[in-house]
């Protein structure tokens, strides 16, 4: 009989090149992983809500934003220490402290607006530009040139159709995802009063194009309605909304008067 150790069967040395290759895993394997989420799509929309996209600034922008901010300065007197954007809304509210009514504000917001073009320009505009067409062009030309550069001001926004009078549509809207300067400054009365009431005056004075401006004080959007004439005042429920939630001096206001209710925005 053969001792057990020759039974046993004989060990095969295997070197690396005899091993098997195992397949590495593939970029697109990862993708899919990706795709597959099991993140529920209202969640994802939610989240998509509550984010408000931010628009990135170019050279242009700067000079835009240093230039109204100028003007600003020369309109109310003094300058604010904080840089960028922070210090235009620190004015803007220097701007409605100085008015000593809303038309005061109002009035000097297009003044400011009005510095920020060529005098010529805007005359020529009105005079050979907004008649043709019935105002159409006109209108449609300040929509586009609005959206391409007033992004640093509002934030992402872009071109859309209106209904205009005659019952037809027309490429003269702006409508502004969610407005930065309504958003940063917290306020009711400095949207009205610095930015809808004088915009519409200026456009529809210096440019002879009628302007309506509606924003949406629950989501910070805006609808710009190039070639549409505003409301009355009285007729405005722009200017009947109550405060922000958001605005500092209605929640002080609040807890003092625990009064829930606000009417409508003091400064508005």
């Amino acid at each position: 009989m053969k001792p057990l150790a020759l039974l046993r069967p004989p060990t095969i040395a295997l070197s690396p090149s005899h091993l098997p290759s195992i397949p590495k895993p593939q970029l697109q394997n990862h993708r899919f992983r990706i795709s597959c989420s099991s993140i529920p799509p209202e969640t994802i929309k939610k989240e998509s809500e509550i984010s408000r996209i931010e628009y990135k600034s170019g050279v242009l922008d700067d000079f835009l934003l240093n230039s109204f901010r100028n003007k600003l300065v020369q309109e109310v007197g003094w300058d604010s220490e904080k840089p960028g954007y922070d210090g235009l809304i620190e004015l803007v509210n220097g701007l409605m402290i100085k008015g000593k009514t809303n038309s005061d504000t109002s009035d000097a917001a297009v003044r400011i607006l009005a510095s920020l073009f060529p005098p010529l320009v805007l005359k020529l505009y009105k005079i050979l530009i907004s008649p043709i067409a019935g105002g159409k062009i006109a209108a449609i030309m300040v929509a586009r040139v609005t959206a391409l550069t007033c992004q640093w001001l509002m934030g992402p926004c872009a071109v859309n159709s209106v209904d205009v009078p005659d019952g037809t549509t027309c490429q003269s809207g702006v409508f502004v995802e969610r407005c930065k300067y309504l958003e940063e400054s917290k306020c009711v009365g400095v949207c009205i009063n610095t930015c809808k009431l004088p915009t519409q005056t200026f456009f529809k004075e210096y440019m002879g194009v009628p302007l309506l401006m509606e924003p949406n004080f629950s989501d910070y959007s805006c609808q710009f309605k190039f070639g549409i004439l505003p409301p009355l005042p009285q007729h405005d429920t722009a200017l009947k909304e109550p405060c922000l939630e958001i605005c500092p001096t209605s929640s002080r206001r609040k807890g003092l008067t625990q009064n829930l209710n606000i009417e409508q925005c003091p400064k508005a």
